[in-house]
């Protein structure tokens, strides 16, 4: 028999500031999808960079997200509470020589475009960052609104960063592990993260787990064309007009914001906002990032 289809999405914000418009985009996006195809919607909070978050910034997130109705389908899984598993990943991946131990230094490498080929370091050890080992095989994923992607990672990235010096987890290992054991189906997330694609399927691929559907939407940016996260005004969500926001947010994604009334409520208007969501008028806003700059440590 058939097991039946069943989506699950997930928002993924990181605890370093208040959310604003561009994150409210992100996070209606990622709802919509889901709800849309009666699936499952997922918080989780990725608070594994402790020197850049804020104290109690992780609440005020989730309270911000709740003001809009955005109330996830299980209980929010903290990163910051995954390090065993992290650690587990990371030795199976140094047994099988798929990752190794890495002492060079940003300086080093500019000799080699600031892609890491080889080992310039006299010495490595256990204090050392943990990378992955790329091949020259090319990634092709299809973006839900970019369309047909291709990249080579050993000649744009080269061997990535999974653990870095410092003792911090990446990002890259974290949410490829956290995908996997949340049973996540589909991606939708900002345009920047569309040059991280490739190297998280690589990572899926030697870990043994599977490749979610991706979708990336184009950033909201600022009138200078700065993506809005990385603007000195993007301005704390609480301290906006929640009504005006979110028919800001479901507008920049290509939906006709005249089926909401200021006058039905957050929850109201969150399930008009379903109803009435067509992902095929998802705008692709910006042109794709650039492949990305070298993940060095």
């Amino acid at each position: 028999m058939t097991r039946p289809f069943h989506y699950r999405g997930r928002f993924a914000p990181s605890p370093t500031g208040p959310l604003h418009l561009g994150s409210l985009t992100a996070a209606l996006a990622s709802y919509l999808m889901a709800k849309s195809q009666h699936g499952q919607w997922l918080i989780r909070i990725e608070d594994i960079d402790p020197p850049r978050e804020i104290a109690g910034m992780a609440d005020k997130q989730l309270q911000s997200l709740a003001g809009f109705g955005l109330l996830p389908d299980e209980p929010v899984l903290y990163q910051s509470t995954r390090s065993p598993y992290y650690e587990a990943a990371l030795a199976k991946l140094l047994r099988e020589d798929k990752a190794f131990f890495c002492s060079c230094s940003r300086t080093q490498l500019a000799e080699q475009d600031g892609i890491h080929r080889r080992c310039v370091a006299a010495t490595a050890s256990e204090r050392a960052a943990i990378r992955l080992r790329v091949d020259h095989r090319t990634i092709a994923f299809t973006d839900g609104v970019y369309g047909r992607q291709y990249q080579n990672l050993a000649d744009v990235i080269g061997d990535f960063v999974l653990k870095r010096a410092d003792g911090y987890f990446a990002y890259q290992l974290a949410v490829v592990l956290d995908d996997a054991a949340q049973g996540v189906t589909h991606v939708v997330r900002g345009a920047d993260l569309l040059s991280s694609t490739p190297r998280q399927i690589f990572l899926q691929q030697q870990l043994g787990v599977p490749t979610p559907v991706y979708c990336h939407i184009g950033l909201v940016r600022d009138s200078d064309g700065r993506k809005l996260s990385k603007s000195q005004w993007a301005a704390d969500l609480d301290d906006q007009d929640r009504f005006a926001a979110f028919s800001l947010a479901y507008r920049h994604l290509g939906q006709d914001d005249r089926i909401l009334q200021r006058n039905l409520g957050a929850a109201a208007n969150l399930e008009q906002a379903v109803q009435h969501f067509d992902a095929s008028l998802l705008p692709a806003l910006t042109a794709p990032e650039p492949a990305g700059s070298p993940d060095v440590d």
